[in-house]
């Protein structure tokens, strides 16, 4: 039996196009603080921004690649077609009412799995949805952009994923990487990582007949959560082991990671825990400067004019 065994989702990393248009939508509107300003360690002349809890924690961070001129995606097989959060079991009509009143693209809530739930799209038509979710007690980030602590979002509570086949990508969640299959009704199935709480989901949808395109509006990787570097140093052998295809440790320098793909195409990556956003800078200043890992400190002058302009919002005005 193996020993994989992610505890939960540490982050989604997705595309962007325009850079202020998308520290606007998620620090103003959903109310999420961004935790960090730095580049793609791979395009350093592009932006990375992380978004989360006060914190950072792991299981409450959506992250972008924002890229300008970028086209936009198309759904399909091989995508993770929705991305959830979690926020209070009374907060769903709230939720509805502010994001109607901003004009944001939402539609109406419904039942999903015995789940209240409301799909809305970001201003790269992202899909995301808002899940009222009683049983969880994380406090997410209180307090701000006008979003009374008792409605604000709680953290990641879900990935969906759409595949052409389930099977293979259903194997792989249950024999290499430790989760259990807990429902399967209209089409969808769910798999969860540790206790099965918010933020340690993830579900799959069949039948999808066309391979989705990766661009703006989509899903990059889902990671999931590795406690520590030696906990994901056996990890790793194991998936060699196994044939899978995977990554040497790479140095994210709030994390390590390992990067791999599902059967269905999906990439996926294992992110450590520690040591976390707060190595670079205090807690009360995190997002507020641009942050550069020591390799890349030496081409802070030319990485700092490539980059899109950014204005932090001034999250105690009203966003309308």
């Amino acid at each position: 039996m193996t020993t994989i065994a992610p505890q939960g989702l540490h982050h989604v990393t997705a595309i962007a196009s325009a850079p202020q248009k998308n520290v606007d939508f998620y620090t103003r509107i959903l109310g999420l603080r961004l935790i960090k300003r730095t580049v793609n360690f791979d395009a350093p002349d592009s932006w990375h921004l992380y978004y989360g809890d006060e914190k950072g924690t792991p299981s409450s961070i959506l992250t972008f690649f924002p890229w300008p001129d970028v086209p936009r995606g198309r759904q399909g097989a091989g995508m993770t077609s929705a991305t959830a959060f979690s926020v209070p079991g009374t907060s769903i009509s709230w939720w509805h009412d502010r994001l109607k009143a901003l004009h944001v693209d939402v539609d109406a809530p419904v039942t999903r799995d015995a789940e209240e739930v409301l799909t809305l799209r970001d201003p790269d038509g992202m899909v995301l949805d808002l899940v009222a979710a009683d049983g969880d007690l994380r406090s997410g980030w209180d307090g701000v952009a006008s979003i009374p602590s008792e409605h604000a979002v709680r953290g990641l509570h879900s990935v969906t994923m759409s595949e052409r086949l389930l099977d293979p990508t259903a194997d792989m969640l249950t024999d290499l990487l430790g989760m259990g299959s807990t429902t399967e009704q209209a089409g969808r199935s769910r798999f969860s990582m540790g206790g099965g709480d918010a933020g340690a989901l993830v579900d799959l949808t069949g039948g999808a007949r066309e391979r989705g395109y990766q661009a703006g509006g989509t899903v990059h990787h889902v990671a999931f959560r590795a406690p520590d570097l030696e906990t994901m140093t056996l990890w790793q052998r194991q998936l060699v082991e196994a044939g899978v295809d995977v990554t040497e440790i790479l140095d994210r320098q709030y994390f390590k990671s390992i990067y791999f793909r599902e059967p269905g195409g999906v990439l996926f990556e294992i992110a450590t825990d520690t040591p976390g956003f707060d190595i670079d800078e205090p807690l009360l200043e995190l997002g507020r400067s641009l942050k550069l890992p020591p390799w890349l400190e030496p081409n802070r002058e030319q990485i700092a004019r490539s980059l899109p302009a950014i204005t932090l919002p001034d999250l105690s005005a009203d966003p309308s």
